[in-house]
């Protein structure tokens, strides 16, 4: 029986794969596995009676290995890594929170009207560290191999370069080479590729936000 994961459809193109960086990470971490899966595009501005039956919460992700809805992407990956352990994306306990306040000071600086909030700097002193980290392990975070926190972190560094890109004009300086790298090496890879939202429904996502 075929893995089923309930995603985010696209805004105003609710048939298409929406542009949720969670249900990308869960999707990217199947497809890293070669895991066979089934696809559920859910309308999130107007959720099917079936969803919401299954999963009273109505977020997404939420996936089903042949018994019940599981949600949250932190506890399904952890499941696909149990259930599917061949190749391992567990990172070492030590690299699990690299680069875990990227998303959090990219949406500051997204919403940010005020140019000299330290929004930006924030941002930027993340990706530093990033930087550093990479510079020391890299290419990716725990070196020739991907692991679980590539797969979390790059579909937030899609989000941020997307969005950025678009709201603000703003790109990774290149002097973060090893990040700029880092990222360019993500998004080539096929998981990544069959996973990814279109660059305009991510900016349709974040449009009401900034």
């Amino acid at each position: 029986m075929a893995v089923e994961v309930c995603v985010k459809g696209a805004v105003g193109a609710p048939d298409v794969l929406g542009d949720c960086p969670f249900t990308q990470r869960v999707l990217l971490t199947l497809e890293e596995k070669k895991v066979t899966y089934k696809k559920h595009l859910i309308n999130v501005s107007d959720k099917p009676k079936w969803f919401l039956e299954v999963n009273p919460e109505g977020k997404v992700p939420v996936i089903n290995f042949g018994d019940k809805w599981i949600p949250d992407s932190d506890v399904i990956v952890g499941i696909i890594e149990e259930k599917y352990p061949n190749p391992s994306l567990i990172a070492p306990p030590e690299y699990a929170s690299v680069g875990s306040k990227i998303f959090p000071t990219f949406v500051s600086f997204l919403k940010s009207k005020d140019s000299s909030d330290g929004t930006e700097q924030a941002l930027l002193d993340e990706l530093k560290a990033l930087e550093e980290h990479l510079k020391a392990h890299g290419p990716y975070a725990n070196g020739q191999n991907v692991c679980s926190v590539d797969m979390s972190l790059a579909p937030k560094l899609y989000h941020l370069e997307v969005a950025l890109g678009h709201f603000k004009k703003w790109s990774v300086p290149e002097s973060l080479s090893h990040v700029r790298n880092y990222m360019k090496l993500l998004f080539e890879r096929e998981s990544f590729q069959n996973t990814k939202a279109e660059e305009k429904y991510v900016i349709a996502g974040w449009a009401p936000k900034v």
